[in-house]
């Protein structure tokens, strides 16, 4: 049986241009779509937050409108969060994981990890550690790609340099009424990193998988996703 870690940002706020405090947290379907999918496939899953401490879903994240009218989805992932609210309500602490107890990690979305995971040093240990080992899997949803900021190469370059990946684009957080007072966007932030970023159609589902990185670029990706890493612990497992 697959062991996968899911880090989930202990955010709150997302702290603005302007110095203003967005509220935020993890973006519900990135978290309950995955955890569905991985869970059914018999993976064995822990969830880890900076702190160990209590993750809270973006309230907007269960808003019939930030689910593009979709009223029987949104109830589909109010009841997965009641259905974990155990395990959501007692994650390990990140600094306390030992990479090596996983076959992948997953960071779902939400601008929680804009805040938080991107700079979070374990973060980037745990990165560090699964990224250049082959038989190991890396994914990320939306913005759970600004934790790749976290990982560095030995030599002080960036972990993730050079590889292709997909995140939530510029132009859909345009969309969202929220770029022009992001404090960075983070597609633009990849790129100039040196990520071959790559993107499909505004809010659909879009999944790059490069080795033994899977990347979904927004909350419709998460199904694919979660497929992807499946399939990619399956042809290691052999």
């Amino acid at each position: 049986m697959s062991s996968v870690l899911i880090v989930l940002s202990a955010a709150r706020v997302w702290t603005q241009l302007d110095g203003t405090q967005h509220p935020t947290g993890f973006w519900a379907e990135e978290f309950t779509v995955p955890h569905r999918v991985l869970s059914e496939a018999g993976v064995n899953i822990t969830i880890a937050t900076p702190g160990g401490k209590i993750p809270v879903a973006d309230a907007r994240s269960l808003t019939i409108e930030a689910n593009f009218g979709d009223a029987e989805k949104v109830a589909e992932i109010t009841s997965h969060l009641e259905k974990t609210k155990d395990l959501l309500a007692t994650p390990v602490r990140l600094e306390d994981v030992n990479p090596e107890d996983f076959d992948a990690v997953l960071i779902p979305g939400g601008h929680g990890p804009m805040q938080d995971l991107a700079v979070n040093p374990d973060m980037g240990r745990v990165l560090e550690r699964l990224l250049p080992d082959s038989t190991k899997v890396v994914a990320a949803l939306c913005h759970g790609q600004a934790s790749f900021l976290s990982a560095g190469n030995p030599d002080g370059s960036w972990l993730f340099k050079g590889r292709k990946l997909t995140a939530f684009t510029d132009e859909e957080e345009r969309q969202a009424g929220l770029a022009d007072n992001a404090p960075w966007l983070l597609e633009h932030r990849l790129r100039t990193a040196g990520a071959q970023h790559e993107a499909g159609p505004a809010w659909g589902s879009y999944v790059v998988v490069d080795d033994n990185l899977v990347t979904g670029q927004n909350p419709g990706s998460g199904e694919a996703a979660a497929d992807a890493v499946l399939k990619a612990l399956a042809a290691r497992a052999n």
